[in-house]
């Protein structure tokens, strides 16, 4: 079944999709292998794992390659973060053929201005509501796959206000988003309220130490949503735990006293599937 397919039949399941963050083909083998539906691309993290912030520094070919190499290791489908569709309509069009390409069955574009900012940080701006609805119309019309889930992200709370943002959300879905992600609501009463009042298919984000408080994925899914995004928790967890065995290195030469908290050589072998790989190689080779 391809991605897309399979991704909207999840969807469909009535139950609610739990997609955490990924950034590399690592960090999607593990998400995968924990049983996740989805795996969630997040721009950010990609971003961050560069070594630059969230404000729109990486180059879409750049994104789109770090999306393949995701999609090729991992049999569930992938969400990605397609930011604003880096420019206009024509860029966003040119961006969305590419991420198809890259095989992901899904991808959330947004109505801030380019360059974008992370979503939980404070000075976003806004492009007219009528610039964003023929930004989704021209990603729609260049998409081949029907069954390709596009995602309409609105950052209007923080710029407009509450109703602002649920009148865009509702603009975007009769422009052709097939799911509405509303950005940042922050309080229980906002998220409960997104739900009830927008129709079909809703997107929440959920990470420690944002503006939006943390619910539980059952409560969420009582609410209506059908898709859960965590795009950072796995990759802040990354940090801290590198910079603990960078840590006792520097204090002891070695990462020894860390070994309880470090798969070994083979367990690593393990997440990647190297014996796959080895015995495929053998097959050719015969």
């Amino acid at each position: 079944m391809r991605a897309t397919a399979k991704l909207r039949q999840i969807f469909a399941s009535g139950r609610i999709a739990v997609a955490p963050g990924a950034f590399d083909g690592l960090s999607a083998r593990l998400v995968a292998q924990a049983g996740f539906p989805a795996v969630y691309a997040s721009g950010g993290a990609i971003a961050r794992s560069a070594g630059v912030p969230d404000l729109g520094l990486i180059s879409v070919s750049d994104i789109v390659e770090r999306l393949a190499a995701m999609v090729d290791v991992v049999d569930v489908p992938v969400i990605a973060d397609a930011d604003t569709g880096y420019g206009n309509a024509l860029n966003a069009q040119a961006a969305a053929r590419a991420f198809e390409r890259s095989g992901v069955a899904a991808f959330h574009l947004e109505d801030q201005t380019f360059p974008k900012k992370c979503g939980h940080y404070d000075d976003k701006s806004i492009v007219p509501t009528a610039e964003m609805v023929a930004k989704l119309k021209a990603v729609r019309d260049a998409l081949h796959d029907a069954d390709f889930v596009v995602i309409a992200r609105t950052d209007a709370i923080a710029v407009e206000g509450f109703e602002a943002a649920l009148d865009r959300a509702g603009a975007y879905i009769e422009a052709g988003a097939d799911m509405i992600f509303v950005e940042a609501p922050t309080s229980e009463t906002e998220i409960a309220d997104i739900a009830k009042r927008l129709p079909g298919l809703k997107l929440i984000n959920m990470f420690a130490g944002g503006k939006t408080p943390l619910l539980p994925v059952s409560k969420l899914e009582a609410f209506g949503y059908h898709a859960v995004i965590i795009p950072s928790d796995t990759q802040r967890a990354a940090i801290k735990a590198m910079q603990r065995v960078l840590a006792a290195i520097a204090r002891d030469g070695s990462a020894a006293s860390m070994a309880a908290d470090m798969v070994s050589f083979k367990e690593r072998e393990v997440v990647i599937d190297t014996s796959a790989y080895v015995e495929r190689d053998k097959r050719y080779a015969s």
